[in-house]
């Protein structure tokens, strides 16, 4: 009898056995639960062939990559990551946020990565719990190596300090431009002539010259623009990029502008085939004739001013004999800093950079010294700040410079604050920061009324 039980189980486990192998030979997966192996292999292709483009800068190209593999894969979240990590570099901060969380929720096991792009993307959209606990979590799942190189012990520093001025009093207000000004694309660098009644700006438009789209960034090149100011109207008048001759095909910015009509630019024309190209980024003057037209910019002819590496965003003093520029020639041991050279004569002497105390190891950008030489202005994302560059001021004492300080939020934001001129004569400061639109962004023109500043 015993044995017969037996028979029987060993009958039943067979049958069950047969039952399961024809149910798996047979079984056909939701839809919504899983993505076939030829789908989840083709989307890691599409994410490695998206990731090639990404590094090269080319982020819609990457973009379009990283979109295929999603279509492909719904449910990889790598995807999801690599296309929330092309939207921020496009400055498009809320669509970033948008699948990095898609990413969290897909991810079998917590992912320091994702935990990163969340917490930039509520950073940079002033969501400074948000972005704490997010850079946190990232800080514990992250490797040293990578926590190192992802800054994120620095970001933390800079959600900390941006929730420390949060509830500071704001005493100047900054106004955006109207719409004559800023385009919906980026514009910034805005330099001001002729008692304040001309700009002069730099721009990224389809209606640039040549109407060409850099390679690298896969966006317009930059061309100068210039406005009026109508009285009648208490406006600025519709921007133009026909000035004369100061705009190329490639990139062209105005720094500064002498009492004398001396145009001191920044031009890159090395990625277009020109006649003459410059070497990078080099620093030009051009003048205006007898007709009030402006000349063709030519680049300054010294080797410590303009070299193989970027060099760009001259400012002077009001005797036009100090200038101060940015290069990247340091890149090895800093990324970018600010240079100071002096006028031998006619001729500008031997460049060298500013010490440490206003240079970092990070990036100084964008200087604008005070007429009087005192007061210099620039914006660097190697100090202490509300993060991406701040704007910071450091006093001329001769021999040396005094510990640069934070304008603090009045100035500042949780995003890139650059390009800032103070015109104490027109008691009004302008600078470029971003303004978010929905889930994009886009570098706008702002102007701060100064009346009783004094500067920190």
């Amino acid at each position: 009898m015993k044995s017969m039980f037996n028979k029987l189980l060993v009958v039943l486990f067979l049958f069950m056995l047969s039952n399961q192998v024809l149910a798996n030979k047979f079984l056909v997966v939701p839809p919504d639960s899983s993505s076939s192996i030829i789908d989840r292999t083709a989307a890691l292709f599409l994410i490695d062939e998206g990731k090639k483009f990404y590094n090269q800068g080319k982020s819609i190209d990457a973009l379009r990559k990283f979109r295929e593999a999603y279509v492909r894969d719904k449910y990889s979240s790598r995807a999801a990551y690599w296309i929330g990590k092309a939207h921020y570099s496009m400055d498009n901060y809320g669509y970033a946020l948008k699948y990095a969380k898609i990413a969290e929720s897909l991810s079998e096991a917590a992912d320091g990565e994702v935990f990163l792009l969340l917490g930039e993307a509520y950073h940079r959209q002033n969501y400074l719990d948000s972005a704490r606990m997010n850079y946190d979590l990232a800080k514990i799942q992250l490797s040293t190596i990578k926590r190192n190189a992802f800054n994120i012990d620095q970001k933390i520093e800079e959600v900390s300090y941006a929730q420390s001025v949060a509830d500071k009093t704001i005493k100047y207000e900054k106004v955006l431009l109207s719409d004559h000004i800023n385009s919906g694309y980026d514009d910034y660098n805005s330099v001001i002539t002729n008692d304040g009644k001309t700009m002069y700006f730099s721009s990224r438009r389809p209606d640039t010259k040549g109407g060409n789209i850099n390679p690298d960034d896969q966006r317009y090149y930059e061309d100068v623009y210039m406005s009026v100011w109508v009285d009648s109207l208490n406006e600025w008048k519709d921007a133009t990029n026909d000035v004369e001759r100061l705009n190329s095909e490639g990139f062209d910015a105005i720094g500064h502008i002498t009492s004398e009509n001396e145009a001191y630019m920044t031009v890159n024309t090395s990625i277009i085939d020109t006649k003459n190209p410059t070497r990078s980024s080099d620093i030009c003057t051009s003048s205006k004739t007898k007709e009030d037209r402006w000349n063709t910019p030519k680049p300054i002819d010294n080797k410590t001013i303009n070299t193989s590496f970027f060099d760009g965003a001259p400012t002077l003093t009001a005797d036009g004999n100090t200038m101060y520029f940015v290069s990247g020639r340091n890149g090895e041991k800093s990324l970018s800093d600010i240079f100071v050279v002096y006028k031998e004569g006619r001729n500008w002497g031997e460049a060298e950079p500013l010490p440490m105390s206003v240079n970092t190891l990070g990036n100084e950008t964008t200087p604008f010294i005070t007429p009087d030489n005192r007061y210099l202005f620039f914006s660097s994302d190697g100090r202490k700040g509300m993060g991406g560059y701040d704007i910071y001021v450091s006093e001329n004492l001769g021999d040396t410079w005094s510990e640069p300080k934070n304008l603090g939020p009045e100035f500042n934001t949780v995003n890139n604050d650059t390009h800032f001129k103070y015109y104490e004569a027109l008691k009004k400061a302008y600078l470029a920061t971003y303004r978010l639109q929905g889930s994009k962004a886009s570098i706008d023109i702002f102007e701060i009324v100064l009346d009783g500043w004094k500067i920190p």
